[in-house]
């Protein structure tokens, strides 16, 4: 599983909103220029987490978008399979049903589906919350007189 630069950049704007959530609507060249991203390929990614119910919009002179859920609801997870499509380590387990002509013979099935197992478990686990705490405890960290 590789994820590309449209998850990448999805994570990094539901972060910008997740740590601006008290700002209210915020408009997409805010995030853009923030996030040094340009703003049509943020158009791009809105286009497809908008149907997601984790995103609220706003149009008009005060519009923009903010976070239909509390940072801490929405997952890594989550977002990748609303960006990716699907999160699987495998083609062949990408799909509900295992379409590989190779399934009942397969002795190294269980190893991909262990694996996606524990890679989703894993980003299901991590909020938008979550990342913002880690990065505030790496700053303190860091601080030094």
């Amino acid at each position: 599983m590789k994820i590309s630069t449209k998850g990448r950049y999805a994570l990094r704007m539901l972060l910008d909103l997740a740590e601006n959530k008290n700002s209210g609507f915020i408009a997409l060249k805010e995030i853009a220029e923030r996030q040094n991203i340009s703003k049509q390929y943020l158009e791009q990614i809105i286009t497809i987490i908008n149907n997601s119910m984790i995103l609220r919009a706003n149009r008009g002179k005060h519009g923009g978008y903010m976070l239909a859920k509390e940072p801490s609801e929405i997952t890594v997870g989550q977002i990748l399979r609303i960006t990716e499509g699907n999160i699987s380590s495998i083609s062949c387990l990408e799909g509900e049903v295992n379409q590989c002509d190779k399934v009942d013979t397969c002795k190294t099935l269980y190893i991909w589906k262990e694996l996606n197992k524990v890679i989703a478990d894993y980003l299901d686990s991590v909020t938008l919350q979550d990342i913002l705490n880690k990065y505030q405890e790496q700053q303190i960290d860091n601080y030094v007189i």
